[in-house]
């Protein structure tokens, strides 16, 4: 069995990835101008993308007799992640998407931690690969804002 902490952190990063799907899929929807095209086509690759993370993570929380939150137990939290007003604002998704991931890495290393001392190499193995994705992601992001920065 796995410590309390550890399932806390697997359910609230299931929550923060169903979060981040309705957030990109929205956003990969509504921007508008040439210039968004290609976030919104990277947004929309990362929305299947997110959508594994939490299923692998619901499965995983299922193997240690625990149950992925619904929509009940839901709380949102990625204020900076709306969508703009102004739909052709999209250095303000790109800033938005960065604090996510931000959010993100710093939830999986925190997981990785608690497993790491609860013994529990398999949700540590399955944090770490997920880290690396999210990493990943920070840097697409960071790509594009650093475009966005030139204009």
């Amino acid at each position: 069995m796995t410590s309390e902490r550890v399932t806390e952190l697997l359910q609230r990063a299931y929550s923060d990835e169903i979060e981040t799907v309705m957030n990109y899929l929205t956003n990969s929807i509504v921007l508008d101008g040439v210039s968004a095209e290609e976030v919104k086509q990277s947004l929309e690759a990362d929305v299947q993308e997110e959508l594994n993370h939490a299923q692998l993570l619901g499965n995983r929380l299922k193997q240690l007799d625990e149950r992925p939150p619904a929509s009940a137990d839901f709380e949102a939290r990625q204020e900076s992640l709306q969508p703009p007003e102004d739909s052709t604002d999209v250095v303000s998704v790109i800033d938005g998407v960065l604090d996510a991931e931000e959010d993100a890495i710093q939830m999986y290393r925190d997981l990785i931690t608690a497993a790491t001392d609860a013994g529990d190499p398999v949700t540590e193995d399955l944090a770490v690969t997920i880290l690396s994705d999210e990493e990943a992601h920070r840097t697409e992001f960071r790509g594009f804002r650093r475009e966005y920065k030139q204009d």
